[in-house]
């Protein structure tokens, strides 16, 4: 009670010293800004809002008041108690600039220009033949200006006519009318008609109309029916050039693909280039397949000129991952009498190989922390086309300091190298495509040799082929036909034997497994970063053994093996939705939910351990350690947490929530909530309580808590602090929490309190 009557205390003296301070430092005869009021006069028929005329003549209000806490300028008395620093870059000057602000002084105020910028503003909103007046008013040191707007009824569009010509460049923009943003019955905007004629240029530029731009069209409002109704008028200006008329055709296209600043060849001349599909490549030291500019370029000679063919080549020259720098250049053709364009497209290669050596240390949710090393070289034009070629080797160590999994330290070293191809790459087919984006086919090839200490060795292998294209910026589709992964357990130990017998399900840990999978993911986000409302959607379906199990006539669990390897047959789902809503001052409300079913069948009684769901840590329920909670109502023991790879389910769901808010600089906070739960199919591992049953739904786990974020640009580190509310491995009616909270008890805050230190965001 004490400590809060300290702090009240000094905010109110703060308070005083601000109030009292910023005045006598103010240059004779000036005030402080203040800000702008507005009052609306509205004219009989007049229908829009109050509150909605205000926000609009708010924006031409200027210039903007200092910041004011409780009434005072706050950042005003900072800036003149820190004072003039003497340098630009010292301590000083970080921190006036960081705390305080130069004030905005009354003599700024220009009340006539203001006004009249209020009233144009109306005008352009359809508000016609209002007035806007300002004024001050001055209390102590301190001004504002208060403007009086009188606004008349909005007027809306009656007619849209344009300009009857027969001319190609008219009857191409006719054309473009079915999607007009000016329709009868709409309010009179400036704003539309800026809009409509941007959306016209972008058009035309798609048919052709190289040299056409947004002001080469005119509109002329006509008000004087007297119905607050305007007939618009609009036509192409008759000043124009000549070449803006016309719609331009290809008719050369020249490369550079190894173009550089210090020597840039004569693009004029075809001397020592190669033609392919009336494609022109000076590559002298053929660094470069042809035909990776033939599925590169969408467009040829003899086309007509398209933005959109322009972008889409652009973008998928930029995405190649092998240029460093691409620009083009577009000129009318000299030579020639026609409307045709030239094209040149200079390529500037980056540095084809590399090799790169890191250390990493990391903590890792099964609690486990370590560190790796790992060397990786990349080549990013093997074959000559662009194709990216990566070689990693690495090696790791892992070490828990949880009292069960102590001395249970694993090691790992292994290898994988891929090829990436910028194109399809399907045997004895031909897959013709065009998309904004080139497609990419993947194939991988890895091995790692994994010792689990006192327990047993595994050896893994996998192979991987796969397909991923964009389908747009916003929708990105990937396709594995083919994803293979075999486990061979060797050195198996007589500890681990030992215990095999008082629990033989920790067996199923060291049986040699094959995964013959195939897998599909569809994703889908908001394309604007920056939108008010944003979702993410990811779905897949992941399959394996289903192909063996038709041939090999698989009904019985580890029943059929190839190459003397009993085969996974399971078929899984997954979806996860994310929606994130934007608010004023960088407030932000962030939501997830994530649903995955796996239905292990045949020849298998559970999923694979590295397909089973996980729930739990920093990124899941955060009031729970990873392997602390489920399946179900299971409690795992510590023997589960040694001799376990994974404690995990055959079914999930996840949702989370979560307020995200500003502190201070680059400090963030959030509020957030977690709930879900892992289930498994049958009682093979956990026995009945981690299977899922029909009120299973009494068995969601539930956590909340409070997170701090600091950002330094080039990564996120997350603080958050989580605490279960929700146990489900209590008995039934006893499972909420709350009540149980004691943050004054010791013992209650080691066995609840949950710190979770993680990079990046959790969703």
């Amino acid at each position: 009670m004490a400590m809060n009557r300290i702090v009240i205390g000094f905010i109110c003296i703060a308070i005083f010293f601000t109030s009292c301070g910023v005045k006598k430092y103010l240059p004779a005869g000036e005030k402080l800004y203040r800000g702008a009021t507005i009052k609306i006069h509205k004219e009989p028929g007049v229908t829009t809002k109050t509150k909605t005329l205000k926000k609009l003549l708010q924006t031409a209000a200027k210039p903007k008041p200092n910041s004011f806490l409780l009434g005072k300028p706050y950042k005003v008395w900072w800036w003149y108690v820190i004072g003039t620093p003497k340098r630009s870059k010292g301590f000083k000057s970080w921190l006036r600039q960081k705390l305080g602000e130069p004030p905005v002084l009354g003599s700024r105020v220009n009340l006539a220009s203001t006004a009249s910028n209020m009233q144009a503003l109306l005008e352009n909103n359809g508000y016609f033949h209002g007035a806007v007046q300002g004024d001050t008013v001055s209390h102590g040191y301190f001004t504002r200006a208060v403007y009086d707007a009188t606004v008349l009824p909005q007027y809306k569009l009656r007619k849209i006519t344009w300009s009857n010509d027969s001319t190609p460049l008219l009857k191409s923009i006719a054309k473009a009318q079915r999607r007009t943003l000016l329709k009868p019955g709409n309010p009179y905007r400036l704003s539309d008609i800026t809009e409509e004629r941007s959306r016209l240029n972008l058009y035309l530029k798609t048919k052709g109309y190289y040299f056409f731009n947004p002001d080469y069209i005119i509109s002329y409002a006509d008000s004087s029916s007297g119905k607050h109704e305007v007939d618009l008028f609009l036509n192409v200006k008759q000043t124009i050039p000549q070449d803006a008329r016309h719609a331009f055709t290809i008719r050369r296209i020249m490369i550079f693909p190894n173009y550089t600043l210090l020597n840039p060849p004569p693009d004029t001349s075809k001397r020592a280039t190669i033609a392919i599909d009336s494609l022109l490549i000076r590559d002298t030291v053929h660094l470069f397949k042809p035909e990776l500019f033939k599925r590169s370029i969408t467009y040829r000679p003899g086309d007509l000129y398209s933005s959109r063919s322009q972008n889409t080549t652009l973008n998928r020259l930029i995405n190649l991952g092998t240029f460093k720098f691409v620009k083009n250049r577009y000129e009318r053709a000299k030579d020639t009498t026609s409307h045709q364009l030239n094209v040149y497209y200079y390529l500037t290669p980056t540095k084809r190989k590399s090799l790169q050596a890191e250390i990493d240390g990391f903590s890792k949710e099964n609690k486990y922390i370590g560190t790796q090393l790992s060397l990786n070289w990349k080549n990013r034009n093997t074959f000559k086309g662009a194709e990216l070629l990566m070689v990693k080797a690495y090696a790791g160590f892992e070490l828990s300091p949880n009292d069960s999994l102590k001395k249970n330290n694993n090691i790992r070293i292994g290898a994988e190298a891929s090829i990436n191809f910028p194109r399809y790459v399907v045997p004895f087919f031909h897959i013709k495509e065009g998309n904004l984006f080139p497609p990419r086919t993947r194939i991988l090839l890895g091995y790692e040799y994994f010792i689990r200490e006192i327990l047993y060795t595994k050896n893994v292998f996998r192979f991987q082929y796969e397909f991923n294209w964009k389908e747009s910026s916003s929708k990105e589709h990937t396709f594995a036909p083919i994803a293979i992964t075999y486990l061979n357990a060797v050195n198996v130990t007589d500890s681990f034997y030992k215990a095999a017998l008082q629990n033989p399900s920790i067996l199923l840990n060291v049986y040699n497994e094959a995964i013959l999978g195939s897998y599909y993911t569809f994703t889908f986000n908001t394309p604007r970063a920056a939108a008010k409302n944003q979702l993410y959607f990811t779905g897949g379906i992941d399959l394996s053994g289903n192909i063996a199990g038709l041939i090999t006539g698989a009904g019985k669990v580890r029943e059929k093996t190839i190459f003397n390897t009993p085969f996974a047959q399971y078929l899984k789902a997954d979806i996860d939705i994310r929606y994130k809503k934007r608010f004023a001052n960088n407030l932000q409300w962030a939501n997830r939910l994530q649903v995955g079913a796996g239905f292990p069948y045949h020849n298998s009684a559970m999923l694979p351990f590295s397909k089973q769901y996980i729930i739990g840590g920093s990124s899941s329920l955060r009031g729970f350690p990873v392997r602390s909670i489920g399946p179900g109502s299971y409690l795992p023991t510590k023997r589960d947490q040694l001799f376990f790879q994974v404690i995990g389910g055959d079914y999930k769901i996840l949702a989370n929530t979560e307020l995200r808010f500003p502190i201070a600089g680059k400090f963030s906070g959030a509020l957030f909530a977690d709930a879900g739960n892992i289930w498994t199919k049958d009682t093979l591992l956990f026995g009945r309580a981690g299977q899922l049953k029909k009120d299973s739904y009494k068995e969601i786990a539930v956590s909340a808590g409070a997170g701090l974020r600091f950002d330094i640009t080039v990564l996120l580190i997350r603080l958050d602090l989580g605490i279960p509310i929700r146990k489900p491995y209590y008995p039934d009616g006893e499972r909420w929490v709350l009540s149980k909270i004691a943050f004054g008890n010791t013992q209650w805050r080691r066995d609840n309190l949950i710190v979770n230190i993680a990079i990046g965001l959790p969703f």
